[in-house]
């Protein structure tokens, strides 16, 4: 049975306690599938696992904070010292806005307030061709709620910028293929956002014209939450690899895909037969010597192209 950790560094708003029961289950509900163990650490409280229980997890989730990643409270540099820790082992770590940054700063870069100040609302972010996306089937533009006035301002050389956008310089990053960065909230909807708008405005924290268009922008259409959600799924646990082919029996070719950037999963020509004989496309199973057990294939789309989802289970 597969477990993850949720690092809180947030307090729940009112809002979302009595809409959603907080902000622990407003990530279950993007990222928990049956099965599977969840766990949540109040970070921001001192709440933190121990050292003996970091191995007890198949990867980790940073939530959005109202501290500055680039500050040094005693919780925020604990979480420093925790995420370079889960780094060298190479966990699989997702950090959502503050986890973006804090993340990016436990691995050598740079962060701190936004030059161009607050960011508010609905923004589509362009995401770059890479090879660590290559077993995603995301689009090159994705739109996503945003809530920051931080920013990543720097990473180093060994890590990957994967999206931009016209306001802020690093949406997106990724290092190798277990941390990866995004400053927006994926797990956001219009009625969170609108209660932290809210929030802001009472405590005339950001003028009414920032607010009235950050509300405004949603009327040009809703986040791709859908998407979102099949990547972060796909990044924290591995296991997604996507198989394209022009119609259904065609000979594909050899080309290898991998999981953890370095073991081969599969040599998908001499699989190729596979894909012929099972005219349902339910599911099949791999005789190689490989560290992987139940392989699930559904179909999608109809006509010359379809696409080929493969869920592979750790054995």
């Amino acid at each position: 049975m597969k477990r993850f950790a949720v690092f809180l560094c947030a307090e729940d708003s009112e809002y979302v306690k009595k809409k959603h029961g907080g902000y622990f289950e407003v990530f279950l509900g993007m990222l928990a599938e049956e099965g599977e163990t969840w766990d949540g650490y109040r970070v921001a409280n001192g709440e933190f696992p121990g050292e003996d229980e970091i191995d007890l997890y198949d990867g980790f989730v940073v939530t959005g904070s109202c501290n500055d990643a680039h500050g040094n409270d005693v919780w925020v540099l604990r979480l420093l010292a925790l995420l370079k820790t889960l780094h060298s082992k190479k966990k699989k770590i997702l950090g959502v806005c503050f986890g973006h940054q804090i993340l990016s700063r436990a691995l050598g870069g740079k962060t701190g307030r936004a030059t161009t100040g607050w960011d508010i609302g609905m923004r589509t972010i362009s995401v770059y061709p890479t090879e660590l996306l290559s077993g995603f089937e995301i689009p090159s533009q994705l739109s996503v709620i945003e809530f920051h006035r931080d920013e990543v301002k720097e990473l180093p050389p060994y890590v990957d910028v994967i999206a931009r956008s016209e306001k802020t310089g690093i949406e997106m990053f990724m290092c190798g293929d277990h941390a990866m960065g995004i400053q927006g909230h994926p797990e956001y909807d219009e009625g969170i956002l609108v209660s932290l708008i809210d929030r802001l405005q009472a405590r005339y924290a950001i003028e009414d014209s920032l607010a009235d268009a950050a509300k405004a922008s949603f009327q040009k259409g809703q986040p791709d939450k859908e998407t979102w959600k099949k990547l972060c799924r796909g990044f924290l646990k591995g296991t997604l690899l996507v198989f394209e082919i022009l119609q259904k029996g065609t000979e594909i070719g050899t080309s290898f895909f991998y999981i953890d950037n370095s073991t081969p999963v599969m040599n998908v020509s001499e699989r190729s037969s596979v894909f012929r004989n099972n005219q349902n496309f339910h599911s099949f199973s791999h005789e190689a010597s490989i560290p992987y057990q139940k392989w699930d294939m559904r179909r999608e789309g109809e006509g010359e192209k379809t696409l080929m989802v493969v869920g592979l289970e750790k054995a």
